[in-house]
């Protein structure tokens, strides 16, 4: 894909980055679900959790085609770090960044970006996934606090970050006009993690439940006005779907690239088995399916950089892009055979694992297929 020059540059910087510090790790951290820890630090010298904020309050700013990239990369060789990034950055920085204070970004983007510590994104909840308007979780103004009672789950990072955004009620108005939204700090009173999460993929991400017990919460910690949560949460999620987009992208890349090194080097009958025709035409049709879900990628990266409505691309591009992984996995599974569901040096299994979030995480294909259709619909009325 055409891109500019500093574009360019950048990618290569981040896949020398990738392949050299954080592919080591992938197999190690996947095994025995280990949070990958000893890479936080060297991202954030790089930048990498500060590239939605501006270099006033300790970021890295690129663009979003950039920063897609960026996540493209890590996460083709490893989803694990590749969705930590992602979370942070889309989800823990930018609703601060664009909601918050001065205060507060000053208070905790600084940490979050040169700092090198982890900001998380509250919002799911036991009974509130796809339908993120059914919060439970209250916040009962008192004389100079917030009083903060509920539970939050699947949390992305929620056992190292040191703060999180969460979405409360904080009135009985019906449907979203009551949620209101929190900053909250770990090491507070009766704010706990609870229960890590065993995944099928993903599984040096850190993903666990938040419990708040009374938790009393500074008025100034509470971002933008009363009943502008949900709204808020929704802005940052068209953000959050063109990174979770490009996680699949970088997936379904590192799967189509073990598989072509599989068909170059594996020979049957005394040819390399890339020479058949059914591999050929598997390899073919999983290269124009990841070169079309990265057109719609960076063409929503694009348009979010261009300050255009882009809620319906950002949908088409998780969407497409999400689905896109899980095909072009499964084939390469299929290309290697029994070699690829072994824990071996062709990470296929493991790529495979991963990309099934995607589907799933900020809004599931059939979330994405309403998002669209709605936009779709609204547009002729």
């Amino acid at each position: 894909m055409l891109l500019e020059n500093k574009q360019n540059e950048f990618r290569e910087k981040i896949k020398a980055f990738a392949d050299s510090k954080i592919a080591p790790l992938a197999v190690e951290i996947d095994r025995e679900q280990r949070f990958p820890i000893e890479s936080i630090k060297p991202m954030a010298e790089m930048g990498l959790l500060g590239m939605v904020v501006s270099e006033e309050y300790g970021g890295s700013p690129v663009d979003t085609v950039c920063y897609s990239i960026a996540v493209e990369e890590l996460s083709r060789v490893c989803g694990s770090t590749g969705i930590t990034i992602a979370a942070h950055n889309s989800l823990g920085c930018f609703p601060i960044y664009k909601f918050g204070t001065d205060e507060q970004k000053k208070t905790y983007l600084t940490r979050g970006t040169s700092g090198g510590e982890l900001l998380a994104f509250g919002l799911t909840e036991p009974d509130a996934g796809s339908d993120a308007g059914a919060t439970k979780s209250t916040a009962v103004k008192k004389d100079d606090h917030w009083l903060i009672n509920g539970t939050k789950c699947f949390i992305t990072s929620a056992s190292h970050a040191f703060a999180s955004i969460v979405t409360a009620k904080t009135s009985n108005e019906p449907g979203v006009k009551g949620i209101s939204s929190f900053i909250l700090e770990r090491g507070w009173d009766g704010y706990d993690v609870g229960k890590k999460e065993d995944k099928m993929g993903l599984r040096g991400s850190d993903t666990a439940f938040l419990h708040f017990t009374d938790v009393k919460t500074p008025l100034g910690n509470q971002m933008g006005e009363s009943g502008e949560g949900f709204k808020q949460f929704m802005v940052t999620l068209d953000g959050g779907r063109i990174s979770i987009a490009a996680m699949a992208l970088g997936l379904a890349q590192g799967a189509l690239d073990c598989a072509l090194k599989f068909a170059a080097q594996t020979s049957r009958n005394g040819k390399p088995i890339g020479s058949t025709q059914e591999i050929q035409w598997k390899l073919a049709d999983m290269a124009t399916e990841i070169e079309a879900a990265r057109h719609l990628v960076y063409g929503a990266s694009r348009m979010k950089d261009a300050g255009v409505k882009f809620s319906r691309e950002s949908a088409m591009a998780k969407l497409y892009a999400s689905e896109v992984g899980s095909r072009v996995s499964f084939q390469a599974l299929q290309i290697l055979g029994e070699v690829g569901i072994l824990d071996n040096n062709y990470p296929v299994e493991r790529l495979h694992r991963d990309v099934k979030l995607c589907e799933i995480g900020e809004g599931t294909s059939e979330v994405q297929r309403i998002v669209i259709a709605r936009d779709l619909i609204n547009s002729v009325k």
